[in-house]
């Protein structure tokens, strides 16, 4: 079991602040020596764009209106270069938390490109502070996440089971004209989180450093289109020489993901062919975006993952409980909610292989379907087909008894392998859900 936060939870008790409400693990706090140093370095724009302002009041009256619980700091981009300030707005961040128990959480930040400075930063931070975590740019001056000479400071952060909060700084080198022209947040954000995990994962750095859950920001920004392609060239770079030995289940069960941004259901659907729900976490990006759009945003999210029948049993778990979880404050691993446990499930699933693998594919699909109906009372059905016009596009009609029968499917063993080891064969998939037009026909057809 996970150790669990015991004074965080006692506090929570003492306000009054019931578990159940939302967690937001994306939101940025601005201090005054941040800003400051910021000035006296003349680099206030280095970001493209300037920084918001930040107060702690308005940032609490947001989160009642909106309903949230918890938010969890981190100081926002770009990176200060100066430990002395480094440690100073650590220093206030941990104040905020003291003075608004239950309400804050912090992740540190660290003075890199300096990794024995940085080392220093993160035991002071995490063990005389008590911080909740650990913050990292995806790149610090060119020093990318994944770079050989950070293993120091992530053997540190694993003895320390540490979480890490990733978030996406401007890249380096920089083209100034392309910045100019598309603000990094509008692309080059999602292209450099893309980067610095993709880095991590071909050192093999995450399964190196178990200990370590990274939280990837921005729905995961181009993963679920970079990770089965990296999966595909792996063979092909590891034959020149170019990458070694990757452990990809090991590298994507450290990954956890936040929804700031753009979130969507065909968003989340998209995220979870490379994970799993209990890897989805609440994010807001306060206070880079209005308050009265945030709100607006958490509620279309709560709307969804109410109606949407493949993703309400999980609502819970991607507003509060997995970050409570990751975060140590219940000992207990999330479960899906079952409530509607009788509700069948109907889905689509539209994938396209790439051809070099279609024979593997389709041994791995009659693998799982076989392993599915003999061991499974509750998938009604797996059919797996091809097209007549293009044999690379698969479809496969998936029906369950029940919510509850899915999610104890995505659970198995069977579909865990199938899922890990297809994966860099798929080049394209889109899950549909469907709506029975005569459900009371179901019996006659499907005698299980």
């Amino acid at each position: 079991m996970r150790k669990v936060n015991l004074t965080l939870f006692a506090m929570m008790i003492a306000t009054g602040i019931q578990a159940q409400g939302v967690m937001d693990v994306h939101s940025h706090i601005i201090t005054s020596e941040f800003v400051s140093a910021l000035e006296q370095e003349v680099r206030l724009m280095d970001e493209g764009f300037p920084l918001p302002k930040y107060d702690v009041t308005e940032h609490l009256k947001w989160m009642d209106e909106a309903g949230i619980e918890t938010s969890v700091l981190t100081l926002a981009a770009p990176q200060p270069t100066s430990a002395e300030v480094v440690r100073k707005s650590n220093e206030a961040t941990a104040r905020i938390r003291k003075e608004h128990p239950g309400r804050f959480m912090f992740c540190a930040a660290l003075p890199l490109p300096d990794v024995q400075k940085a080392i220093e930063e993160a035991k002071y931070a995490l063990d005389v502070l008590k911080a909740d975590g650990i913050k990292l740019a995806t790149n610090v001056d060119g020093q990318y996440l994944g770079a050989p000479e950070l293993d120091t400071l992530f053997a540190v952060l694993n003895e320390r089971k540490a979480v890490v909060i990733l978030h996406p700084h401007r890249p380096e080198p920089m083209n100034k004209q392309v910045m100019a022209q598309t603000p990094l947040a509008m692309q080059e954000y999602l292209a450099e989180t893309t980067r610095a995990v993709t880095n991590m994962i071909s050192r093999n750095e995450l399964a190196r450093y178990p200990n370590v859950k990274v939280i990837v920001p921005h729905c995961g920004a181009y993963l679920p289109l970079a990770v089965p392609r990296m999966k595909s060239l792996t063979p092909v770079m590891q034959a020149n020489k170019m990458v070694g030995e990757i452990d990809w289940e090991a590298n994507l069960r450290a990954l956890y993901y936040d929804l700031a941004g753009a979130h969507s259901p065909e968003t989340i659907r998209m995220i979870l062919t490379i994970t799993t729900p209990d890897h989805l976490l609440y994010g807001s990006d306060y206070p880079y975006v209005a308050p009265q759009v945030l709100t607006q945003s958490l509620a279309r999210m709560k709307d969804y993952l109410s109606k949407e029948p493949d993703l309400a049993p999980f609502r819970e778990m991607i507003l509060s409980e997995n970050a409570r979880w990751l975060f140590g404050q219940t000992a207990d691993k999330p479960t899906a909610d079952v409530s509607h446990a009788d509700t069948m499930l109907y889905r689509l699933a539209e994938i396209e292989i790439h051809p070099q693998y279609l024979k593997e594919y389709l041994a791995a699909a009659a693998e799982i379907q076989k392993a599915s109906l003999a061991e499974e009372p509750g998938v009604v059905c797996l059919f797996p087909t091809q097209t007549n016009e293009d044999s690379c596009q698969i479809r496969i009609l998936e029906i369950y008894a029940s919510q509850q029968a899915y999610q104890h499917h995505i659970q198995t063993a069977h579909f865990l392998k199938y899922k890990q080891g297809t994966l860099h064969m798929v080049k394209h998939l889109k899950l549909q859900d469907l709506q029975p037009l005569t459900p009371e026909t179901m019996n006659s057809i499907f005698k299980r």
